[in-house]
């Protein structure tokens, strides 16, 4: 009786083996059924299966569609066009709020490269690659992460009152000889405050 027992207990671990250890083997055997595979849907899809019913197309990269900035570090920000607008105007109010001279050439320079972005982005609020394109300096991401950074710069701008080492009307002449450039003073010497 002992071994009409085992025998069927003998083949349940030995199937249970082939299980675990080697489902190809199993299969070729004919012991067990290849278990059903559900296909993993592409990021595109999965994408194209989470987002409300539209009736405009889904273009696989664009738009929409777009599932990879394809710089490491950087997602996907469908939002990141309403973001720009946001974030260059903060860098404008900022400003505007701050003791900063109107004519200091930093605030120059980041007014209108703000009012620039602004402008590409509300007049092309659903198409980022236009703002990409009109911006010239990345995709919309990464513009988002420039205002980001900027804030952080003018930040630092406006605790150390850097407006006012800044000397006005420099004649800018390049000159290769470093003998002749040499003025005496080291590079790394403090800077002085503009006196005028």
């Amino acid at each position: 009786r002992a071994g009409r027992t085992a025998a069927p207990r003998l083949l349940r671990w030995f199937e249970e083996m082939l299980r675990n250890i080697c489902p190809i083997v199993a299969r070729a055997a004919g012991r067990l059924a290849a278990p059903a595979r559900r296909p993993v849907p592409s990021t595109f899809a999965a994408a194209a299966i989470s987002r409300p019913f539209s009736s405009e197309e889904l273009v696989p990269g664009v738009g929409k569609g777009k599932t990879s900035t394809g710089l490491v570090g950087v997602p996907v920000d469908h939002d990141a066009v309403p973001k720009m607008i946001t974030r260059y105007q903060a860098l404008l109010d900022k400003m505007a709020a701050s003791d900063m001279p109107e004519d200091a050439q930093y605030r120059k320079n980041v007014t209108a490269i703000a009012e620039f972005r602004i402008k590409a982005a509300k007049e092309n609020l659903d198409d980022p690659e236009s703002v990409e394109k009109l911006c010239n300096c990345g995709q919309v991401e990464e513009l988002v992460q420039q205002a980001d950074n900027e804030m952080i710069v003018l930040d630092m701008y406006l605790r150390n009152r850097w407006w006012e080492y800044v000397k006005d009307n420099i004649v800018i002449e390049h000159n290769p000889d470093h003998e002749a450039d040499d003025d005496g003073r080291e590079w790394d010497a403090p800077l002085e405050k503009n006196t005028a």
